[in-house]
């Protein structure tokens, strides 16, 4: 068992411990107070103290403050390289230089978001706000960086620990908020669209002779059984329509028909509209009314368009019961907006409390790599694999999105089923 000492426990104190010790490396830990009980442990042990009270080589880290304020406030952040790594809160500590619990603290509860800032054009915390944009790391997953550093180095202190080696995962997602680009939109908007962009195929799928530009999942089921695949479908299911939400109704018996077909075979959840930001109660509504389609009960979410702000909407959505989050990431630039590829439970620092809302970080969406970027499917293929490989070589999750219609037949999304496809088959 690990001991580790501190001059104080805190709620933020226990739930980095958790976090590092019980949740990643597998290890049993205890906190003490008690100076006396930690100089006479004969195990593996860590004092998180203001100062090293023990000679010789020892497993100090220097406290910093963080994790035993009870405000939240703009801290101090100045970056240097410790062990070939970036690192912030540095101190003369041995073996690390920094504190490492409070970096991480500061990064996975998303400190930065509670701080003052300017939201982007669709209300959102935007990336060039962020700690990792501005100093270089948020295509990196540093906090499992500083954790295999970590865990190499307490090795070296205490050759008999065995840490547990966390396994990589790759979870594949898709968000539907537009299921089909003309069918079930009925004659109206089909007439005004026709207006808009004169196009024959929209005739042909009208008629029933084509099928729908967006309707990919046959090709989805077909190539998840192939790749052995596991997905999860995040469905918009607002039944009013508005700038942001134009899926086709969940009244309407072509979408019943999808989310019953797609919620047999796959883990399904809610992709709460963009009018629920405004108007809570709509949240509840549209998840019953997906539980009652699907017949499933749904606990996991992702925000439409990645609009999400902190506490609110992980409140909200703890009140509705979702318990597993997928929204940790951004809607602009692909990355790790909490710096970690792998789940954890959300902190509420405004009420100083670990929830039970667990969290499951993206870090890669092809429409970042379309609207934003502006990148063909062969440069988004680059960037989608060098995600998928850092994330393996860190042992984390990698959680892709992508959207239904980038996979279907629009002349609009050429050769991006090709670049899916060639993807998933290289990553196996």
């Amino acid at each position: 068992m690990m001991l580790l000492f501190s001059h104080r426990i805190s709620p933020r104190l226990q739930y980095v411990c958790n976090f590092i010790f019980t949740q990643q490396l597998g290890i049993r830990y205890s906190v003490t107070i008690d100076k006396e009980e930690y100089i006479r442990y004969q195990g593996p042990k860590i004092a998180y103290a203001d100062a090293n009270f023990l000679a010789g080589k020892h497993f100090h880290i220097q406290a910093h403050q963080l994790l035993f304020e009870k405000d939240i406030k703009v801290q101090k952040i100045e970056i240097e390289t410790r062990n070939n790594l970036p690192c912030f809160f540095l101190n003369d500590s041995l073996p690390l230089g920094f504190d490492i619990m409070a970096a991480i603290f500061y990064l996975i509860s998303r400190y930065e978001e509670y701080l003052p800032h300017e939201k982007d054009d669709y209300g959102r915390y935007p990336h060039k706000e962020s700690l990792a944009f501005r100093n270089g790391f948020l295509n990196r997953p540093l906090v499992n960086e500083w954790i295999q550093m970590l865990t190499s180095t307490l090795q070296e202190y205490f050759p008999d620990l065995k840490p547990a080696q966390p396994a990589f995962r790759h979870l594949p997602t898709y968000d539907i908020d537009m299921a089909f680009a003309y069918k079930g939109k009925g004659i109206l908007r089909n007439l005004g669209g026709l207006l808009n962009r004169p196009e024959w195929n929209r005739i042909r799928v009208i008629c029933g002779i084509s099928k729908d530009p967006f309707d990919s999942f046959d090709w989805m089921d077909r190539l998840h059984r192939h790749y052995d695949l596991t997905p999860s479908y995040f469905i918009l299911a607002a039944e009013k329509k508005g700038e942001f939400d134009k899926n086709i109704k969940p009244s309407s018996s072509l979408m019943q028909k999808l989310i019953r077909r797609l919620s047999a075979k796959n883990e399904i959840g809610i992709h709460p509209s963009w009018q629920s930001n405004f108007e809570t109660e709509l949240l509840q509504e549209e998840k019953k009314k997906l539980e009652k389609l699907s017949k499933v009960k749904i606990k996991i979410s992702r925000q439409h368009y990645i609009r999400m702000n902190l506490p609110d909407t992980y409140r909200n959505l703890i009140a509705a019961g979702i318990t597993k989050e997928h929204s940790m990431g951004y809607g602009t630039v692909n990355g790790f907006r909490a710096s970690f590829a792998g789940s954890f439970y959300w902190y509420d620092l405004a009420n100083e409390k670990t929830t039970e809302l667990q969290i499951f970080p993206f870090c890669f969406m092809e429409a970042n790599c379309y609207y934003e970027q502006k990148q063909d499917p062969k440069a988004a293929l680059t960037e989608l694999q060098y995600y998928y490989d850092i994330c393996r070589r860190f042992n984390g999750l990698f959680i892709s999105i992508f959207h239904n219609q980038f996979l279907g037949t629009h002349p609009d999304f050429t050769g991006w089923r090709e670049m899916y496809e060639r993807f998933i088959s290289q990553a196996r």
